[in-house]
């Protein structure tokens, strides 16, 4: 069972390498990279390249570990017993299944994501630390272990936004999707605009590169912007010639697919006022 690039998406080899020593190891797979770099869409062509159903758990602020492995509702439970509802002899009808339950209880291997888990709590990766490494849990409600009939290969994601402890990396094989250089960059368009004319890409991506290594960016435009504004250049018919740069803004055409805050629109503004004094 060994992960390639898929005909949606253009996994590099330390990415391949990456995702099939998780699965040899049968650790989870910590993947950080900027918001943008595919790190979501990996589970989703690991699951799709293996050939196996995909469960996927995208985190939130106020996302707790527990519902990861099950939710008792002891508010319905108690409604129904005032209604006189038999249902309530029964605590398992109460109990909701989790992610995690779910991925353990599936009849075969599943890919399992746990999407952006720097979101929650910083509790959060902690609680989750003998769920993952054992592969079983206890619910306190019914006094029953579950334990994984297949071990699930389990994808994490992170964009960064807060350190998660130590005891939690130890038990995952760490993977950094780095920005794809040109080269890759051009693969990765191919797969999703597959009709682009040679001399709009070349122009388009030589402008998209320029804006990202701007000094001063507050936010650099990622893979899925790059690949919208292509979209829109096609969808508009525009020309090489129609990417120049804005001399009032230095800007080129439709660049609010990649920009996506004022700062950095000022910022390029700011820089074309100041080549207009130096001439």
């Amino acid at each position: 069972m060994k992960f390639t690039s898929t005909d949606a998406y253009v996994a590099t080899d330390d990415l391949t390498l990456a995702v099939n020593a998780a699965v040899t190891l049968e650790r989870p797979l910590l993947v950080k990279g900027e918001p943008g770099t595919g790190k979501t869409e990996l589970a989703r062509q690991v699951a799709a390249g293996l050939g196996l159903p995909l469960i996927e758990w995208h985190v939130k602020s106020t996302t707790r570990a527990q519902q990861g492995l099950y939710e008792y509702d002891a508010v319905s439970r108690l409604r129904d017993s005032q209604l006189g509802d038999a249902r309530v002899h029964d605590v398992k009808n109460y109990i909701r299944q989790g992610k995690l339950w779910q991925a353990f209880a599936a009849p075969g291997r599943v890919v399992l994501l746990i999407d952006e888990i720097d979101k929650a709590d910083i509790e959060f990766p902690n609680d989750l630390l003998q769920e993952l490494d054992r592969m079983e849990f206890f619910v306190y409600e019914t006094g029953e272990t579950v334990r994984a009939q297949h071990r699930p290969i389990v994808i994490i994601t992170s964009n960064n936004e807060k350190e998660l402890p130590d005891a939690f990396l130890r038990r995952c094989f760490f993977h950094y999707i780095r920005f794809p250089d040109a080269e890759t960059l051009r693969r990765i368009v191919a797969v999703h605009h597959p009709g682009i004319k040679e001399a709009l890409l070349t122009a388009a991506l030589t402008r998209f590169f320029e804006i990202r290594e701007t000094p001063g960016l507050k936010k650099k435009p990622s893979t899925s912007e790059v690949l919208d504004w292509l979209k829109l250049l096609l969808a508009e018919d525009l020309s090489p010639e129609d990417l120049t740069r804005d001399p009032k803004t230095l800007l080129p055409r439709l660049h609010g697919a990649l920009l996506k805050n004022e700062q950095d629109v000022h910022l390029f503004e700011r820089l074309a006022f100041m080549a207009r004094g130096q001439r």
